[in-house]
């Protein structure tokens, strides 16, 4: 199984570890990951990381979809893809949630669906440079002829000449969205995939890949999973619950919670009910203690070495291209041992 290491978006400072990215580049690691939010961007820090390293694939997990346009998000990901030397950058996009598309970007949240179908069809249009682009969509058309349009607006064509094969992944994990992503994308990254919810997908992405006339070795589908070494499994365990009961309780409107959504689909639907119930109404100590070990210890590969082992066979029987782990040195070490990467002698 390809490994990538997830490097995801800046607190109050903004800190590249690129020893643990060369690490892990020797370490026969595949790609590597940023994030963004409302702070730090995503492919900025991937410039600087691709003048730092040689192979490695550079990957965003995600960059918000209501952040760029399609074409600038397309003229970002090419002068990536020529800075990095060429087939190494992969636009993974997501459309974050409406609260940060409508309070920070400024943007309307509209209709999801279309709006990516639309971004993503626009992309591959400039990355092809086959005729100036044009696009009547539902969400998004070029050129623009809406509300407030001089109405001379022309097609173009991109003065780059483009990687036509810079692959596009998204973020996805409703029912619709997901059969979309295996249609128009190149990659899937899944929202809270764990193996055990692996069955819930396969009928949607099939459907998906029949669309477009697409076998699966033509998509890929990278996890993501956090990696603690350790002899204190509740420990572990008690250290990622706030992250949890903030996304659940905290990140989105009550009534719209992409996180919530995914607890549910994974079963614990009355947990993720009361972390909400507790997190909106200020007792966070006590949404943390909600969220229950079995839903921590499902998506994250935590304690001794022989247990990592065996549950990350679990994540290997799953029909997964990749897994993208977070973690210490101690972590990116064991995990290209347990994947049987083919690294380099230190």
């Amino acid at each position: 199984m390809k490994l990538g290491l997830m490097l995801g978006y800046s607190g109050a400072d903004l800190r590249i570890p690129i020893k643990d990215i060369q690490l892990a580049e020797r370490l026969g690691y595949d790609s590597v990951w940023t994030a963004e939010a409302y702070g730090s961007d995503a492919i900025t820090p991937l410039a600087f990381i691709a003048a730092h390293t040689e192979r490695i694939r550079l990957g965003t997990a995600v960059i918000q979809l209501a952040g760029r346009t399609p074409a600038n998000a397309a003229m970002a990901f090419a002068t990536l893809d020529k800075l990095a030397g060429g087939n190494r950058a992969i636009c993974g996009i997501g459309v974050s949630g409406p609260q940060i598309v409508e309070g920070w970007y400024g943007q309307p949240w509209g209709k999801p669906y279309y709006r990516i179908k639309d971004y993503v069809t626009i992309m591959k249009k400039i990355f092809a440079r086959e005729a100036p682009v044009s696009h009547e969509g539902k969400e998004i058309s070029l050129p623009f002829t809406g509300e407030g349009a001089l109405g001379i607006g022309k097609p173009l064509k991109s003065i780059l000449h483009m990687n036509p094969d810079i692959p596009i992944w998204l973020g996805t994990g409703m029912e619709s969205t997901v059969r979309l992503t295996a249609e128009i994308a190149d990659g899937w990254l899944p929202l809270g995939f764990v193996p055990e919810t692996a069955p819930l997908y396969e009928s949607w992405i099939q459907e998906g890949l029949e669309r477009a006339g697409k076998s699966r070795d033509q998509f890929e589908i990278q996890a993501m999973t956090q990696v603690q070494v350790t002899d204190d499994v509740q420990g572990a365990l008690d250290r990622l619950k706030p992250g949890i009961a903030l996304y659940v309780g905290g990140m989105g409107h009550k009534t719209k919670n992409f996180h919530k959504e995914m607890m549910i689909r994974r079963g614990f639907g009355d947990a993720a009910e009361r972390i909400q119930e507790l997190y909106l109404e200020h007792r966070k100590a006590e949404a943390i203690a909600a969220v229950p070990d079995e839903f921590v210890d499902q998506g994250a590969l935590i304690g001794p070495e022989a247990r990592i082992r065996k549950r990350f066979r679990d994540w290997e029987a799953v029909n997964l291209s990749g897994l993208t782990v977070s973690g210490d040195e101690q972590a990116i070490r064991f995990m290209a041992e347990c994947a049987r990467l083919n690294f380099a002698a230190e």
